[in-house]
């Protein structure tokens, strides 16, 4: 009955050190790597992402897809371009709404 006991004991311990919180990843991925900060023009762009900061990333990322090129640019947010070309989108989506 003690082997018993022991051998309970020991299974408890390990089921319960096995449970504790391991991060997935200790690794900060973010989809951009350097920024533009060169003016867009809206009608070249065929799409626009933003994409908030969150745990994976601590920045938000801004990504245009050109439509004649198919490029891929990564934005910088703080640009004074960048923030009026996000103010020209989203007057332009305002206008198409009313």
């Amino acid at each position: 009955m003690n082997t018993s006991a022991v051998l309970v004991f020991c299974l408890i311990l390990l089921s319960l050190s096995g449970t504790q919180g391991i991060p997935l990843s200790r690794t900060v991925r973010c989809s951009c790597i350097k920024f533009d900060d060169r003016p867009v023009k809206p009608r070249a762009l065929e799409k626009l992402e933003i994409i908030p900061a969150s745990q994976s990333c601590p920045r938000v990322e801004i990504i245009v897809t050109m439509k004649k090129t198919e490029e891929k640019r990564c934005l910088n947010p703080e640009s004074k371009a960048i923030k009026n070309l996000l103010k020209a989108v989203s007057q332009k989506r305002a206008k198409r709404a009313s």
